[in-house]
């Protein structure tokens, strides 16, 4: 069954104080964010859930944590632990979700009404295959002739649209890229080589712990070389089919935020297999 509002309420106030004290919203945004985007819709058809991957829980094992696109999440699973520890009732998959939409919250981003309630995952032979996440660039692991072509083969894959892929990637407002984990960006910036949190990377936007529209502004304009711009990130401008929307989202702050809030609760619930009714998260009843 799902956990009680008074657990996820407990459980969201451990996070924000860990999250005050590390920083770490980038990591945990991610961690959520990789354990929902290994779903494969025509896996869901042909094997059933778990293998079907998405919101399961399954990143916490060992097999799918050592994914190439993984690297540095152990880190943020690591944060999350005591969480799980002090309210046992939440599943990994739920908590990392969780963890995800709360830092978007601290982030100054908007209100994420999750559901919980999700299913674990529970050994390893339930982990997906290395491969399903996206890359920043080539070689990209589909083939893909382009970043634009990578970004549609992975999210149709998931099931998400055009504008999907667009909106979130707008997340990458907040984080910084590691060259030690993903092969890009630069040992430290002007922006980063003082924190805050842990110092280095390169950061896509300057105030890189504030979730805005600014990503969007800052890859039109592309007029600091000391921030990121991955050939993903260059496409949203670049492809005619995300183009639109991207022009939309930079001059429009409160559009982004109602589209990401939609985006992202459909990439939350990839493959989710829920235990009895869900609990719904709602600024009213979320403390």
């Amino acid at each position: 069954m799902a956990p009680s509002l008074e657990t996820v309420n407990g459980a969201r106030e451990c996070l924000r104080k860990t999250i005050k004290e590390k920083n770490c919203q980038p990591v945990l945004i991610r961690l959520g964010w990789h354990d929902a985007g290994t779903y494969s819709v025509e896996a869901d058809k042909e094997h059933g859930w778990p293998l079907c991957g998405g919101t399961t829980g399954s990143i916490r094992f060992k097999e799918e944590m050592t994914h190439g696109c993984n690297a540095g999440l152990s880190l943020a699973y690591d944060l999350v632990k005591h969480v799980k520890d002090e309210f046992p009732e939440i599943s990994w998959a739920d908590l990392f979700q969780l963890a995800s939409a709360v830092s978007i919250e601290a982030c100054g981003g908007p209100f994420i009404p999750l559901r919980l309630g999700r299913k674990d995952a529970n050994t390893k032979e339930d982990c997906t295959p290395d491969g399903r996440l996206p890359a920043a660039g080539a070689p990209f692991p589909d083939g893909a002739p382009t970043p634009a072509q990578h970004l549609r083969n992975t999210f149709y894959r998931m099931g998400l649209t055009d504008k999907d892929i667009v909106v979130l990637s707008g997340a990458h407002t907040v984080g910084r890229a590691r060259p030690e984990r993903s092969g890009f960006g630069k040992e430290h910036t002007k922006y980063t080589k003082n924190g805050p949190g842990s110092p280095g990377g390169s950061s896509w936007t300057v105030e890189w712990l504030k979730f805005d529209n600014r990503y969007f502004k800052d890859i039109k304009e592309q007029i600091d070389e000391e921030l990121l711009v991955l050939p993903t990130d260059a496409a949203i401008f670049e492809d005619e089919g995300f183009r639109p929307h991207a022009e939309k989202y930079a001059e429009d702050q409160d559009a982004f935020f109602k589209d990401y809030v939609q985006s992202h609760l459909k990439l939350s619930e990839l493959g989710a297999k829920w235990e009895g009714e869900p609990l719904v998260l709602s600024p009213s009843n979320a403390a």
